[in-house]
């Protein structure tokens, strides 16, 4: 069984007790602009009219914006 990028986002916001909210707020520390219905349109069913396939430049933003939020920004480089 193979695993998508839907399933790999619904792993990681039960493990880290996500919101809809709180993704959203992730992917604005990249400058990715998302809505609270695309974010429920990646949780749906694939039968369902209205599903979403979530892409991959979606998830690496998402994980790049989880690590700003978790650690923080990252700091200036010293010359």
């Amino acid at each position: 069984m193979i695993m998508t990028n839907n399933d790999i986002l619904k792993k990681l916001r039960v493990a880290l007790q996500l919101k809809d909210t709180d993704i959203v707020e992730i992917m604005g520390l990249v400058d990715f602009k998302v809505t609270k219905s695309e974010i429920n349109a990646l949780y749906r069913n694939e039968e369902h009219p209205k599903f979403m396939e979530c892409k991959d430049q979606f998830l690496r933003n998402f994980l790049n914006g989880l690590i700003i939020h978790k650690r923080g920004p990252m700091p200036p480089k010293k010359k």
